[in-house]
C-alpha cells in the first residue's frame, strides 16, 4: 500500500500509521455509493417538483467536498482534542435547535431548520455525535471522580436534548439519542434500578406520543394495520424489493423514484432493492455492520474509558440510524424520516455523520507508549 514511511514522524505521517485504514476505506466506499446512488434516485424527484434535474446531485456533491475535509480533519484529532471539539459542538447544538424552535420555518408541521447564509441547516442532525462525546466525558468523570452529581449532570443534558427534540417534534431522532445515552450508561456501570427505569421512561414516552401526537398515531396504527391502505410509500417500497429481485433492474431502469416523494432520501434504499437488487442490499448492510463491528473490536483493546463510552456511543448512533432505515424500507418499523448514513442526500446529515465517523477514527487510532514508539522507529530504520 502506498503511503508515508514508518519513519515519517509529521503530523501525516504518524496519522497514516496508527489510523484504521480499513474503516477509513469502508466510509469512502459508502460516501461513493451514495453520490452514486443521489445521481440515480434524484433527478427524477427534481423534475417532479419543478426544479433542474440534477439540482440534489450538485447540492450534494457541494456538501461532499467539507465532508471529506471535515471526517480528515477530525480523525487527526487527540482524545483531549475530541473532548473539546464535542464540548463545543454540543454547545452549538443546543442553541442553533433553540434558535430552530424561534425563528426556524415550519415544514410539514415540524420546526428542524435553520436556513443560514442560503443553506437550510438541521442543527439536531450536529447534537447527535457532540452529544455522544459529552455524554462520555461526564460518564468517564463520574467513574474515575465517583462523584454521582456527573452522573446526574449527564441525565440532565438527556432530558434537555430529548425535551428540544420533542418540541421539534422529532421523535425519531430522540430515540436514538436516548439509546445512545442508554448504551453508554449501561457500560458505565448503570445501577439496574435506573436501567429499568430508563426503559419504563422510554416506553412511556412513546406512549404518549402514540396518544398525544396524531402524526405518530397515523404511522403507528398504519404499521399495524396495512390493510387500512394509508401506506403508499412502504407498500411501494416492498414492490421496488419485489422487481428488483437478486440482481436489480438495472441503473436507471427503476421506477419507484418516479412516484415516491422521498426516494433520494429516506426511501434511498428501496431505489438499491429495484436497480442493483438484493445482492447490493446485503453489501450495503454488511459494509455498514463491517464499521460497527471493527469499531467495537478495536475499542476493546481500550484502556480509556472516555474513549470506549464515546466511541460505543458514536457507533451505535451510526449502527442504530442504519437499521432504522433499512427495517422502515422494509417494513420492519413504522415509517420514520431518518436518512440511510451517508448514502441518502442531505447536507446537514452528511456532515454531521463525517463529523462523528472522523471523531471515531480520532478515537480508535492507536496510541504508543513512548517506548513502543521508540522500539517501532528503531525497527523501522534498521
Amino acid at each position: 500500500m502506498i503511503g508515508p514511511s514508518r519513519t515519517d514522524t509529521s503530523v501525516l505521517g504518524r496519522w497514516w500509521w496508527t489510523v484504521d485504514r480499513l474503516t477509513l476505506a469502508a466510509i469512502a466506499l459508502l460516501m461513493t455509493v451514495g453520490m452514486i446512488l443521489v445521481v440515480a434516485a434524484s433527478p427524477a424527484v427534481a423534475v417532479r417538483i419543478g426544479v433542474d434535474s440534477f439540482h440534489f446531485v450538485q447540492r450534494q456533491a457541494m456538501f461532499l467536498v467539507p465532508a471529506i475535509g471535515i471526517l480528515l480533519l477530525a480523525s487527526l484529532l487527540s482524545p483531549l482534542g475530541v473532548r473539546r471539539v464535542g464540548l463545543l459542538a454540543c454547545i452549538a447544538a443546543v442553541g442553533l435547535m433553540i434558535a430552530t424552535l424561534m425563528w426556524g420555518p415550519e415544514v410539514n408541521g415540524a420546526h428542524r431548520w435553520l436556513d443560514l447564509a442560503g443553506v437550510t441547516f438541521q442543527p439536531s442532525e450536529l447534537a447527535k455525535p457532540a452529544f455522544a462525546i459529552v455524554t462520555a466525558w461526564l460518564l468517564s468523570l463520574q467513574q474515575r471522580l465517583a462523584d454521582w452529581r456527573l452522573g446526574v449532570l449527564s441525565a440532565s443534558l438527556l432530558v434537555t436534548m430529548l425535551a428540544l427534540l420533542a418540541m421539534q417534534p422529532d421523535y425519531g431522532m430522540a430515540a436514538v439519542v436516548g439509546a445512545v445515552w442508554f448504551g453508554q450508561a449501561f457500560l458505565a456501570g448503570l445501577p439496574l434500578v435506573w436501567a429499568v427505569s430508563s426503559v419504563a421512561a422510554g416506553a412511556g414516552g412513546l406512549s404518549a406520543a402514540y396518544f398525544f401526537e396524531p402524526h405518530v398515531t397515523a404511522r403507528i396504527d398504519r404499521f399495524l394495520h396495512p390493510e387500512s391502505g394509508e401506506n403508499f410509500q412502504v407498500q411501494t417500497a416492498l414492490n421496488a424489493f419485489t422487481t428488483g429481485g437478486p440482481f436489480g433492474r438495472g441503473p436507471g431502469e427503476g421506477v419507484v423514484k418516479n412516484v415516491l416523494p422521498d426516494a433520494h432520501t429516506d426511501f434511498i434504499f428501496a431505489v438499491v432493492g429495484e436497480e442493483f437488487g438484493m445482492v447490493a442490499c446485503i453489501l450495503i448492510a454488511a459494509t455498514f455492520a463491517f464499521v460497527v463491528l471493527r469499531g467495537l473490536l478495536r475499542l476493546l483493546r481500550e484502556p480509556d474509558y472516555f474513549v470506549l463510552l464515546a466511541g460505543c456511543g458514536l457507533l451505535v448512533q451510526f449502527g442504530l440510524q442504519a437499521a432504522i432505515n433499512m427495517s422502515v424500507n422494509l417494513r420492519l418499523l413504522p415509517a420514520k424520516g431518518m436518512t440511510l448514513p451517508f448514502l441518502s442526500y442531505g447536507g446537514s446529515s452528511l456532515l454531521a455523520l463525517a463529523l462523528g465517523m472522523g471523531l471515531l477514527l480520532a478515537l480508535t487510532r492507536r496510541r504508543f507508549t513512548e517506548l513502543e514508539a521508540r522500539w517501532l522507529l528503531g525497527k523501522a530504520a534498521a
